[in-house]
């Protein structure tokens, strides 16, 4: 008998984006809502597509994950759902306890791919509630969207990981890019981007140039995902303030390099503590320096 294949389901809606820096005081409170999951949006009424998401240090794209820094990506199956979720406790539990936030709402307009096994299909005009041209005019003036996620093999995630800081030092520096956040369903595998751009010349200028499309080309080349889904987007409504990619750069660089003179004055500190207790000929039982 032949084997039955799944049928591929689409998923179409209104996207919502939440991105979130919390507080120091209530870490505690995002991390639980890590925990839970896509559990902490349940029975929300239109909802058809949720992920809650961590991030990378600073909300960047590296390895070493940041404490506070968190992102909702969510689907809706129309825009008054989306606009009620915006305005309800789940979101705003989020923003009262938030040093940066921001909040988007857009309209798919192409994707390539699938997210656990559903493709996604463009924004309908009945879903917005307006009539919409979905073609992705160049001379629209409302910032553009990407949304990239990817499935990493274990076996080729050191490779992946290779390619990531020049990826990320691009998307940094273009003159288009307005918002961009790595986010991250588990560690290193299952990993996602969200950026926002001021129009298509400087979406597409980064994703066909440099260092960005010579890692999509390795990717596709050495099969370095099993999934994996791009969609373009166009931004219908925004909210709140998220810093600009330079600024988070500068931010990490400044956190790094304070890290690292911390890690210096501690290993300083244990080093005349260690020639101090040489010197009185005591041995230094238990003593030690935090890491």
């Amino acid at each position: 008998m032949p084997e039955h294949t799944p049928e591929l389901i689409t998923l179409s809606g209104v996207v919502v984006v939440v991105l979130v820096n919390t507080l120091s005081e209530h870490k505690t409170w995002a991390w639980m809502r890590m925990v839970q999951g896509p559990a902490v949006l349940k029975d929300i009424p239109g909802m058809c597509f949720a992920k809650v998401m961590g991030s990378g240090h600073g909300g960047g794209f590296g390895i070493r994950p940041s404490a506070t820094h968190q992102g909702l990506i969510t689907m809706f199956d129309h825009a008054d759902h989306a606009k009620a979720f915006l305005a309800g406790p789940v979101v705003q539990g989020y923003r009262e306890r938030a040093g940066d936030f921001w909040t988007g709402t857009l309209e798919v307009l192409t994707a390539r791919g699938q997210w656990d096994g559903q493709a996604w299909g463009a924004t309908s005009s009945t879903q917005l509630g307006f009539e919409s041209d979905a073609a992705n005019d160049p001379s629209d003036p409302r910032p553009l969207a990407a949304l990239t996620r990817a499935s990493i093999r274990p076996a080729k995630a050191m490779a992946f990981w290779r390619n990531a800081p020049a990826t990320q030092a691009a998307m940094q520096q273009a003159s288009g890019c307005t918002l961009a956040m790595g986010l991250g369903e588990a560690p290193l595998v299952r990993q996602c981007t969200f950026s926002l751009w001021k129009d298509t010349p400087s979406m597409l200028e980064y994703a066909h140039q440099g260092a960005h499309q010579q890692a999509i080309e390795a990717a596709y080349k050495h099969r370095y995902f099993s999934e994996s889904l791009f969609v373009r987007m166009r931004l219908l409504q925004q909210d709140g303030h998220w810093p600009a990619p330079s600024q988070i750069a500068t931010s990490n660089l400044n956190e790094d390099a304070a890290d690292e003179a911390d890690t210096t004055d501690k290993s300083d500190t244990q080093d005349r503590a260690t020639v101090e207790a040489e010197h009185l000929h005591e041995p230094m039982h238990g003593k030690g320096t935090a890491s």
